[in-house]
């Protein structure tokens, strides 16, 4: 791939009798330039002694923020010492895998699909941390019963508890919080 700089003039008015009071600052049209990601394809828009910058730091390609990140982000991963080279040849590769795949066939559900998978995996997640720690809301003895306490529920409002004392259900008129 190759990387793509576009230019794009910019639409700059002439200043008003209100704003020719207080000096103006005009932005000259070539110093803004866009630039195409030679890995995922964004395109971002940059001044020119940026993008120079960015092609000497990855061997004359013109790489994305994100995948800048992703780059030292793989570096850092690997279990041993990689070169930014070899890094951005799997991180290319990468892009390439993913963009070849091509779109799902209905962006829509596959949005859908993935938001309900990571709310499932969440939802396991802080399941598993309830099951090993303590719980949370209070519970109440109610006999030999343990019984969760919901916050906002008055347990009193339970019309039968068990009396410990007879073995049987009886009926307890909520005067008294438990």
């Amino acid at each position: 791939m190759s990387a793509t700089i576009m230019s794009e003039p910019m639409v700059v008015s002439a200043p008003t009798q209100e704003s020719q009071a207080a000096p103006a600052k005009l932005v000259a049209q070539s110093d803004v330039e866009f630039a195409k990601c030679d890995c995922c394809g964004l395109t971002e828009e940059c001044t020119p002694a940026y993008i120079e910058t960015v092609r000497q730091r990855y061997q004359g390609k013109w790489i994305c923020g994100l995948c800048a990140e992703a780059i030292k982000d793989e570096m850092i991963r690997t279990e041993r010492l990689i070169s930014t080279e070899e890094a951005m040849v799997r991180h290319m590769n990468f892009c390439q895998k993913f963009v070849s795949s091509g779109p799902p066939p209905d962006p829509t559900v596959h949005l859908i699909s993935a938001m309900r998978s990571l709310l499932r995996k969440s939802l396991d997640s802080a399941r598993g941390l309830r099951s090993s720690s303590p719980p949370i809301s209070p519970t109440v003895k109610i006999g030999e019963i343990r019984v969760p306490g919901l916050l906002g529920l008055n347990v009193v409002s339970l019309p039968y508890l068990v009396d410990k004392e007879h073995g049987m259900n009886t009926r307890k008129e909520p005067d008294a919080c438990l």
